[in-house]
């Protein structure tokens, strides 16, 4: 009775059946949820793009206190588009579900392809700026998507492929900053690494032993670079972009057989701080730089989730729930969208003084980092079991729970 009474009173992953006119409105699977939030926010970049308009339809908004306004306005639409597919990509990957997630999924898969076509091509409107400190950042979540998502790579024409490598390429100029950034470039390696090009094994060697031997500081987290924040890069970069080049390079050599179960192990433990992070209503704390991400900042804990890696104490449906609810709170204040259907600066609506010097429109939409769990089936474990309440809905209901302790690894 006390864990029906739970669901019932803290269940934040199902909409409620409502009366109205007589009839029943069945509630609203997290799945059909997932979708429509990821559309609303995916479909005004990809569309736009593959019509080769974005430049023409995207705001750009900057931060009030940016660095560079002439450079981030120009990098503006390389964020979105690269973001947003990162963020897709598994799901593009995907076969499947009801008619109506496959009739989105086509179309979607149709926008990209004529999306990353026109971000290439240096005779569209919609090339993108692709040299330079921040390109390096957003070319790496082209590298992110198109290893997530062998389907696009495989179904580009051979011309675009040669133009993709060509665009990539140039971002060996750019040295990156001693932070996570190395994974930047440790990215865009892996993709060419991944698809049997030409890729340069000291990038992957630097991006991967930086944190391995010398950035983990314990508990399940890494400094991100010489010195620790406490903030979400954790998640937003650092453990998704490690296990995802060492599940690349993995199955090319052997040199890095001793990080794997490792990082496993601290991939984990951070995957039940993330969880335990998610407040009952699906708020979390306001903390460090890059908030307005929204829910981009849990980014491990969906990513580890798609890679099914969970580690036990956390059940896949709770998981499901806690991001539910997360997604459903920083994307529900009536300010979060402009009235054209792009996304404004903040974490619950419109809070342009929440940006960070580097935050642009295009930023953004790194939030949809947390829908790639969606490129799991509609049949697995973590969408069809029966909604469960997380940990913070658990304890602060009364129940009775396990006490949390800290990873000491040796």
């Amino acid at each position: 009775m006390k864990n029906l009474l739970l669901v019932l009173c803290f269940n934040l992953c199902l909409f409620k059946s409502i009366t109205a006119q007589n009839k029943i409105i069945k509630p609203v699977s997290d799945r059909a949820l997932w979708l429509s939030y990821m559309d609303k926010i995916a479909r005004p970049v990809l569309s736009n793009l593959a019509e080769d308009k974005l430049k023409e339809k995207m705001p750009v908004v900057l931060s009030k206190r940016i660095d560079n306004p002439e450079h981030r306005a120009k990098v503006a639409y390389l964020e979105a588009f690269a973001r947003t597919l990162s963020g897709i990509a598994p799901w593009l990957n995907t076969e499947g579900g009801s008619k109506e997630e496959v009739d989105l999924r086509n179309q979607y898969r149709q926008w990209s392809l004529k999306a990353i076509a026109n971000a290439v091509d240096s005779s569209a409107k919609d090339y993108m700026l692709w040299k330079g400190g921040q390109p390096l950042v957003d070319a790496s979540y082209v590298a992110f998507a198109l290893v997530r998502c062998p389907w696009l790579w495989q179904h580009l024409d051979a011309g675009v492929q040669q133009k993709v490598v060509a665009v990539l390429k140039i971002t060996r100029s750019t040295v990156p900053v001693y932070t996570n950034w190395i994974l930047f470039s440790g990215m865009i390696e892996a993709f060419f690494c991944k698809y049997g090009l030409d890729y340069d094994p000291v990038r992957l060697e630097y991006s991967i032993r930086e944190f391995a031997n010398h950035w983990y500081v314990g508990d399940g987290v890494f400094s991100d670079g010489m010195d620790y924040h406490w903030d979400y890069y954790n998640s937003i970069v650092i453990h998704p972009n490690l296990a995802t080049i060492l599940d690349v390079v993995k199955q090319k050599t052997r040199s890095y057989d001793w990080f794997i179960p490792r990082l496993d192990t601290i991939n984990k433990r951070y995957a039940i701080i993330q969880e335990r992070l998610i407040n009952t209503d699906g708020s979390y704390p306001v903390t460090g730089r890059s908030i307005v991400y929204r829910g981009g900042v849990f980014h491990h804990l969906a990513d580890i989730s798609l890679r099914k890696k969970l580690p036990k104490a956390l059940h896949p449906a709770q998981v499901r729930c806690a991001l539910t609810a997360v997604i459903k709170k920083t994307l529900e204040s009536p300010s979060t969208f402009t009235k054209d259907g792009w996304l404004n600066i903040g974490l619950y609506g419109s809070q342009p003084d929440l940006a960070d010097f580097y935050i642009t429109t295009g930023s953004l939409y790194i939030c949809t980092n947390i829908f790639v769990a969606l490129g799991l089936p509609d049949t697995d474990e973590f969408w069809s079991a029966p909604a469960e309440p997380w940990t913070a809905v658990k304890v602060w209901s009364g129940q009775d729970f396990p006490a949390d302790h800290a990873l000491d690894l040796h």
